[in-house]
């Protein structure tokens, strides 16, 4: 028997049905889909105080659909709720999509009200999208008393489930910060969880055509649609969005230049069809797109979120016969002043953003481990190329960036490392002797396989400024700032991830205003 408030909602949906269906666009076909079109689930991002970017992409079981001619241009229609059982509309839309766009939906949200929950859905014909929940920002001048989040990246389907993303989907948090590695570009037998149930289909991607295959294969996770159905994400990229290690536009495996480029226009543009973003005016997917922003929420809180690898000089001496990232001993490239890891247009955008905030906190959201995490040898200290370690030099200019912040109180976000790090940052990253300026918090990975126990207790060991590291579990980090503290709870489960795994909090870390070392909580 059918709940009564499913019930009431039935009614509620039938009475609206009028409302709810707007006219085709001419040409564009009204038939009855065959199979469910709204497979990848829904999701929002980039919330500001008058809206947010709601998505979807229509991606039915039954592909040869849309090689009928009508369909090469299919109508979606949105609707927007401010309560969770759709009684009260707010606003309604239409857009249409086509195969250039990969049949994905970015809309625009504007015109609601600042700092609200809001609760959507798509339909096209007869089909309809689950509902899912988003919130518009603080206004900016708002006095406001709280802000959650959840920090999460790294997540090879192939060796876990996502059971993290169900533990965040039920939390009550303000936004999801994903950065990086949402996707895999590659696989490693030894390593699959359950090569049966958990494996990449299609080889290794190289064009739109695969790239798109292997985001639908991710999208489809329910727990991954949970986590985007409950929460506004913001995300950036690492490099497995085009392939391990690549810097700027360079193949890490010494490739053909112009056909590498060619590659990455095709990752970057999947990533931009299956991301709850809008680019700024004037740009197209695909092309190097500007992909950092900044969003405040009230007077609590700057956050800025870096794109560390679209603009990064090469790695410094690197390996000819293997490519990528590498550990490295007696470098003198690594001196390089030249050399960046944000490119100097956005290393000046983030300096000048950080200098005028007048905001109580400053989170600064990338894609890695900024301090420095190499160990000591008899040869001297190592350095990973493909991190912060590779750049020294940039490093150094974001520790100036960062101690020169209007009022202090900056936190640095990262992933990438499969690690859960609580670290202080100095203002010369490694010397003892500096001050430190600003916490750092890195969260482990959702499902990718950790670094060994030995290597990290070599880290440790070798890095007095890194209070905590742990590789050996998986999960995210949330985040619950108030006006006076920071309080952040690593929340794991054992390596590899299974279907029945349960979270729980490994360790708990809190910053208090004005004290910008890193405590346990």
């Amino acid at each position: 028997m059918m709940h009564r408030r499913a019930l009431g909602r039935l009614a509620v949906s039938m009475a609206l049905m009028p409302w709810l269906r707007t006219p085709l666009a001419a040409g564009v076909a009204a038939a009855p889909w065959r199979s469910q079109p709204f497979t990848l689930g829904v999701a929002s991002g980039q919330p500001r105080p008058d809206g947010a970017v709601l998505w979807t992409r229509l991606a039915p079981d039954d592909e040869d659909f849309f090689t009928d001619t009508q369909r090469k241009t299919v109508a979606v229609s949105y609707e927007v709720y401010s309560d969770d059982a759709l009684r009260r509309p707010v606003t309604r839309g239409e857009v249409l999509t086509d195969a250039q766009r990969g049949y994905s939906v970015h809309v625009p949200l504007s015109g609601l009200a600042p700092d609200r929950p809001y609760w959507y859905r798509f339909t096209s014909g007869d089909a309809v999208s689950a509902t899912g929940r988003t919130r518009t920002a603080p206004a900016p001048q708002a006095a406001v008393g709280r802000l959650r989040l959840a920090l999460a990246s790294c997540q090879h389907y192939e060796q876990g489930w996502f059971t993290a993303h169900r533990d965040l989907a039920a939390q009550d948090i303000d936004l999801v910060l994903f950065v990086g590695d949402y996707i895999y570009e590659g696989s490693n037998p030894r390593r699959m969880v359950a090569p049966a149930q958990r494996r990449h289909t299609g080889g290794i991607p190289r064009s739109l055509a695969e790239y798109r295959a292997r985001y639908a294969l991710y999208r489809r996770d329910p727990d991954l649609q949970a986590a985007h159905a409950a929460h506004p994400w913001l995300v950036t990229w690492d490099d497995h969005e085009v392939v391990n290690d690549y810097a700027g536009g360079l193949d890490p495996k010494g490739g053909d230049p112009q056909l590498f480029l060619q590659r990455r226009v095709a990752a970057y543009r999947a990533w931009f069809e299956h991301m709850p973003v809008e680019l700024p005016a004037g740009q197209q997917p695909g092309v190097p797109m500007r992909i950092h922003q900044q969003l405040s929420w009230g007077q609590l809180a700057d956050l800025w979120m870096l794109d560390c690898r679209q603009y990064r000089s090469p790695h410094a001496c690197p390996d000819p016969l293997r490519g990528g990232g590498r550990i490295l001993l007696g470098c003198a490239e690594l001196a390089d002043p030249a050399r960046t890891l944000l490119g100097a247009e956005q290393e000046q955008w983030l300096a000048d953003g950080l200098a005028r905030s007048a905001r109580g906190w400053k989170f600064v959201a990338q894609s890695t481990l900024i301090n420095p995490w190499g160990v000591v040898t008899p040869l001297g200290r190592s350095a990973y190329s493909d991190g912060w370690d590779g750049y020294p030099q940039a490093r150094e200019r974001l520790m100036t960036a960062l101690a020169a912040a209007a009022g202090a109180n900056v936190v640095t976000l990262g992933g990438d490392v499969h690690m859960a790090v609580a670290a202080d940052l100095r203002r010369h990253a490694g010397d003892t002797a500096s001050p430190v300026i600003a916490s750092e918090l890195v969260t482990t990975s959702i499902s990718s396989r950790g670094l060994s126990d030995t290597v990290v207790d070599g880290i440790r060991q070798s890095n007095a400024d890194i209070h905590h590291a742990r590789a050996d579990e998986r999960g995210y980090t949330l985040l619950d700032l108030r006006a006076e503290r920071l309080e952040a709870q690593f929340r794991t489960t054992a390596h590899p991830v299974l279907p029945d795994s349960r979270l729980q909090r490994q360790a708990s870390f809190v910053v208090q205003r004005g004290r910008p070392q890193v405590e346990r909580g």
